[in-house]
Formats: C-alpha cells, sequence, structure tokens
C-alpha cells in the first residue's frame, strides 16, 4: 500500500445480501475491475482547451419543435443518436491473459458520446478505457477512427477520448440532471455487446435520483437509478431525457437473480466538474485529508476487536490536511461533518461533496476515546 496517497478501496457487500454490481464494458462478459491508477499504456494528455459545451440551450426537442409528430422515443433517438459512438479497447494479449505478448487483440468494448464536435471531445468511463494500449471509435456514419485518451479518473470512474477526424460529427446537448424527478421518461442509447448491436435503445423512467452504490468511482456520486434496459457495453453510454439532452452517463447495472430493471447512471451535473479538468488538464483534483485507509479493516474486523466501525487510517501523509488536524495513523474515523461513515467508498462518498480548501469536521476514535477536530481539505489528483 502506498502510504502517501488518499487509498480507497470496494467493500463486499454483506453476504446475506448477495449483491453483485456488474460494471458495463464486456470485459470478460461485463465483469472488470476500477483500478485506482491511470490507464496503462495511453498517456493523460491534456489539452489546456476550454471545452466547448451545449448546455443552457434550447432543448432540440420541444412539444411544438422538432419532430413533434414522432413518438417520443424515436424522436429522442434521432436527435441524441449521432452523438453516440462505440469505443474499442485494445491491449497486448499478455496484458490480458499472461506470457509473451502476441499482439493487439480487442479486450473489451463499451460506449460514449460526443461532447465537443469542434475538438472532437468524447465521455466515456474509465473502465471502458482502463489498460488500453489503442482505442479505436466507430462514429454514427460507420467510420472507425483512433482514439487518443486525454484523461482519466478512476475515482469518478470517467474519461475523455479525442479524435483527430472531426468532419461530419454532431455533439450531444447536456441537460440539468439536478432537476430529475421520479418518474420522468428517459432512453439510454449504447453498444451492448458491441458493434453488432450499435446504437441499441432502450427507454424506461428515472427510478430514483439519490441512490449509492459501494464501487470505486460510482462511490463519488448520488447516482440516477433507472429501468431502462442496459448491459455489459453500454457503459459510457448516454441517457437522454425527452427533450434529447444528456442527464447521465450509463455506468453500472444490479445483476441478482430475480432482479431486473436496476441501471445506474452518473449525473451529468455532477460529472461536469471532472469531465471540465480531463480535457483542460489531462487529470482531475479531488478533496482529501491526505491518508491511507486499510482494506482490511471490515465491519466485522471491527466487532472482533470491540472498536467502532469506520476507516482505520494506516498511515498519514506529512504536512498533509489530515496530520494537520492531529490525526495519527491507528486511528479510525468515524464520521464527517456529523455523516457516519462505516468504510472507505462511503468516506469518498461524503469527501466529494466538498471541494479541495473546504473545512470540515471530522470524528475519530483513538485510545478508547473519541474525537473531534476541524480540518482543511487537501487536494488528491487523479494521476
Amino acid at each position: 500500500m502506498d502510504n502517501y496517497k488518499e487509498s480507497y478501496y470496494r467493500k463486499k457487500p454483506p453476504l446475506l445480501m448477495h449483491i453483485l454490481i456488474y460494471l458495463l464494458c464486456a470485459f470478460f462478459g461485463g465483469v472488470v475491475a476500477v483500478k485506482v491508477a491511470p490507464a496503462i499504456g495511453q498517456d493523460s494528455i491534456g489539452t489546456g482547451d476550454k471545452v466547448v459545451l451545449h448546455q443552457g440551450e434550447t432543448p432540440p426537442i420541444t412539444a411544438t419543435g422538432t419532430g413533434s409528430t414522432d413518438l417520443p422515443v424515436v424522436n429522442v433517438a434521432k436527435t441524441a443518436g449521432p452523438a453516440v459512438v462505440g469505443i474499442s479497447n485494445f491491449q497486448y494479449a499478455g496484458n490480458i491473459f499472461g506470457g509473451a505478448n502476441a499482439g493487439l487483440t480487442e479486450a473489451g468494448s463499451g460506449s460514449g458520446f460526443i461532447i465537443d464536435e469542434k475538438n472532437g471531445y468524447i465521455v466515456t468511463n474509465n473502465h471502458v478505457i482502463d489498460g488500453s494500449e489503442k482505442l479505436m471509435v466507430s462514429l454514427h456514419d460507420g467510420r472507425n477512427v483512433a482514439g487518443t485518451l486525454v484523461g482519466a479518473d478512476p475515482k469518478t470512474d470517467l474519461a475523455i477520448v479525442k479524435i483527430s477526424d472531426t468532419s461530419n460529427l454532431q455533439a450531444a446537448q447536456l441537460g440539468d440532471s439536478s432537476v430529475l424527478q421520479t418518474g420522468q421518461p428517459v432512453v439510454a442509447i449504447g453498444n451492448p455487446g458491441g458493434k453488432e448491436f450499435a446504437r441499441t435503445v432502450t427507454d424506461g423512467v428515472i427510478s430514483a435520483t439519490d441512490r449509492f452504490l459501494e464501487l470505486q468511482g460510482e462511490a463519488s456520486f448520488n447516482l440516477i437509478q433507472t429501468d431502462a434496459a442496459i448491459n455489459p457495453g453500454n457503459s459510457g453510454g448516454p441517457l437522454v431525457n425527452y427533450s434529447g439532452q444528456v442527464v447521465g452517463i450509463n455506468s453500472a447495472k444490479y445483476n441478482q437473480t430475480g432482479f431486473e430493471g436496476m441501471g445506474f447512471a452518473i449525473p451529468i451535473s455532477d460529472a461536469l466538474p471532472t469531465i471540465k479538468q480531463l480535457i483542460e488538464k489531462g487529470y482531475a483534483s479531488h478533496p482529501a485529508l491526505m491518508v491511507s485507509i486499510e482494506a482490511k479493516y471490515t465491519e466485522e474486523y471491527a466487532a472482533y476487536k470491540g472498536t467502532p466501525v469506520g476507516c482505520y487510517v494506516s498511515g498519514v501523509e506529512p504536512g498533509g490536511a489530515a496530520e494537520k488536524a492531529g490525526i495519527k495513523a491507528g486511528d479510525i474515523i468515524t464520521a464527517i461533518n456529523g455523516a457516519e461513515i462505516s468504510n472507505s467508498l462511503q468516506l469518498t462518498h461524503q469527501l466529494f461533496k466538498y471541494n479541495v480548501g473546504d473545512k470540515i469536521s471530522v470524528s475519530y476514535y483513538r485510545g478508547g476515546n473519541n474525537h473531534n477536530t476541524d480540518l482543511t481539505l487537501g487536494e488528491l489528483k487523479s494521476t
């Protein structure tokens, strides 16, 4: 473990619940691990460009406007579909199966959508491009072009890919996910299963707007839950409202026997700060305590030791936010601004509600006693 990085780990859900949460990128049937590292083999370049977003504009679909005589889902598919792309992740065979490299092979595929047609910027999930040596992007008009990784952020499961051939591109218009309502109709567009089923369209509703998954990357957000069918390969594709605006980035599904229609998307309004940073800098900055968390300190282990549930601090960065506030290795962090936490992903979820430089209150346990301290959040970069 790196003692001088903010280290958060996926916590296995309680066995009695038998929860299986699958990332949707079709690596080996759709299950992959999200690494706390930049994508291998692809340099994050950071362009310095200011992203040109289509947001705050008149919606492309209105009650009396474009295609108003069409069925709503037909209209959405016509409007948003051209912005949706397929992304193929190529890796050396030795990186996947071990042994000598046997040349590049397609390790998995996912989806994405164009947000800036002038500069060729595409949004997708980090787990779609993770480990890539080469990226190929399939466009609405049938072209297949090489993609370059601009920046990736495992802590939010977001990534930006750029293509140089920007002719005849169409960007998606972005909506405001903060105003979504339960029951509101939405459409998911993506490439489940790869090119064979490219730009599959499914419709449903917003089932909830405040879901929390104990899954690295997705744990950073209050996720959108939808019953629109999403499957392996849909990851990175857009969730679109009936006005033709992207409101979410399809990222995960709840997959358990007997359960249907439980897909999850990252809210677009919450994702935008990270998207802009990745384009402009090639990395994203996040608020941090500047500590390392011990993954083996589980609720079961805490019960065995007779200590509180929380996050066991295995190390603090010298001169970092936690050390300045008096937190030491061996402390157990139990709450942030009064919000109780029981594992590292819940800690991430709480911290990402704030900004670098914000002051927060941290509750922790040490030597049989509970303590509170005020702390100014430090900065953690995704690279």
